[in-house]
């Protein structure tokens, strides 16, 4: 397996990512104006549908940093690596893949531990 270091830059920057990508997507999910002379009905409708999208993505984000503080957390505690389903070993590639996953993929197929 990588020297923890590595791990944790990797998971230090995919965490730094996700806050620049949720700050240059702040204004996407920001209150639609609902004044009918400012904007027609379909471009209302256009604007509900794109704040919609841009809140799931947050959401998605969210529950990204989740993981990573997670990731983080394990590593802190010298289970980094260690499958939250059986308690197995994660596979090297599996945890290059993502270094935020917390199962094995025996575990994720099986939709264990909240993966």
């Amino acid at each position: 397996m990588q020297d923890t270091e590595t791990i944790r830059e990797a998971l230090l920057a995919k965490r730094e990512e996700l806050r620049q990508l949720d700050e240059s997507s702040a204004a996407d999910s920001a209150t639609v104006e609902l004044d009918q002379q400012k904007v027609g009905r379909l471009s209302r409708m256009d604007a509900l549908q794109a704040q919609e999208m841009a809140l799931a993505t947050k959401r998605r984000r969210e529950i990204e940093h989740g993981r990573i503080d997670a990731a983080l957390k394990r590593l802190e505690d010298d289970a980094y690596g260690e499958c939250l389903g059986c308690g197995e070993e994660i596979g090297e590639k599996r945890l290059a893949l993502d270094p935020a996953t917390p199962t094995c993929i025996d575990c994720a197929r099986k939709g264990s531990a909240g993966e």
